[in-house]
């Protein structure tokens, strides 16, 4: 089967916008590949986590991984940092990649101008170590949502660039992945294009009914449609973005006919958002809760994780070693 690697940084809780975009296609795939799932917590360093939220952090993605529907036994997931061999081919890569073309990539500028004050090498270099996650397992796919496709050509320039210089054919070059033929991107609650912890518009996993509700009846709005069969702004369209994703096509169907007729109201609209929204996030809460209560549980999983994890990105790297030029 074709090998398939994915991960999330562990910042906070998992959102709706990681479940459409990115765990739902993980839950799908892992009956059809070859998949490793990990915790990507040496990228969260690049903001300065507290030491004491790191393995909170993990452990809590770890939860909601498993509460989502993957299965261990299926879709081996780990922690990054239990992987040591990831930091070894990360140098190698790194000493192929230029300082212009790190400071193009756009995710690297955005972070920089959100956190001018911390603008760090590993800020710099996180395409490199995202492209030594996947080059370590040799993998051919990978799901990612509309902001890492930037990143992900990184990746495949990484292991062109090896190949080119060492005259190899060694590292495959890993494609983006869409379950749905597109990238999905989820909005924010606050008119923006996108849903984002930073951002602070988030609906998220643990989040209970009432919650929910509350976020989603404060969503931005406007003066409602002006002419019948009028395009919706951007706003607008983000609502109906979530009847896409949680809702019936005939609720659907309903609500674009009251707003092509100039009908809608937008409390009724957030009303069924939000009813559909708990629909989805309900069974999963309980899921989450129930595996934070077995901490000892998580920390099996991810052990026996890392294990297969290490012996895949270690056969990579004795061949990396054996290609440089350095002893294995």
């Amino acid at each position: 089967m074709e090998k398939v690697v994915s991960g999330i940084r562990p910042t906070g809780h998992l959102h709706l916008g990681n479940y459409f975009g990115a765990v739902k296609s993980f839950v799908k795939m892992q009956d059809e590949y070859d998949c490793l799932f990990f915790i990507a917590d040496w990228h969260s360093l690049t903001t300065h986590p507290k030491p004491e939220s790191i393995q909170e952090s993990a452990r809590n993605i770890l939860a909601e991984y498993l509460a989502c529907g993957i299965d261990p036994k299926k879709a081996p997931i780990y922690v990054q940092s239990d992987v040591r061999e990831t930091i070894e081919l990360y140098l190698y890569l790194n000493m192929n990649m230029y300082l212009g073309e790190l400071e193009r990539v756009t995710t690297f500028k955005e972070k920089a101008r959100k956190q001018p004050n911390n603008v760090n090498a590993g800020l710099l270099t996180y395409p490199t170590l995202m492209a030594a996650d996947i080059l370590q397992h040799r993998a051919v796919k990978v799901p990612v949502g509309k902001d890492q496709e930037q990143n992900m050509e990184m990746a495949r320039k990484c292991a062109r660039r090896f190949n080119n210089i060492y005259g190899v054919e060694f590292f495959p070059e890993p494609q983006n992945f869409y379950f749905n033929a597109k990238a999905l991107k989820v909005p924010g609650l606050d008119g923006s294009g996108k849903m984002g912890k930073s951002e602070g518009n988030c609906i998220y996993l643990l989040d209970d009914d009432k919650t929910i509700s509350k976020k989603v009846m404060r969503a931005v709005t406007d003066n409602g449609p002006q002419a019948m069969n009028s395009e919706k702004p951007e706003v607008i369209e983000n609502l109906f973005t979530f009847l896409r994703i949680a809702s019936s096509e005939e609720t659907y169907k309903y609500f674009d006919e009251k707003w092509n007729d100039c009908t809608l109201r937008y409390g009724d609209l957030k009303k069924q958002i939000a009813q559909d929204l708990c629909a989805i996030v309900a069974p999963i809460r309980e899921r989450i809760l129930e595996y934070q209560a077995n901490p000892a549980l998580l920390d099996q999983i991810a052990a026996e994780g890392a294990e297969i994890a290490r012996q895949s990105a270690h056969a990579t790297l004795d061949e990396v070693r054996r290609i440089i030029g350095f002893r294995v």
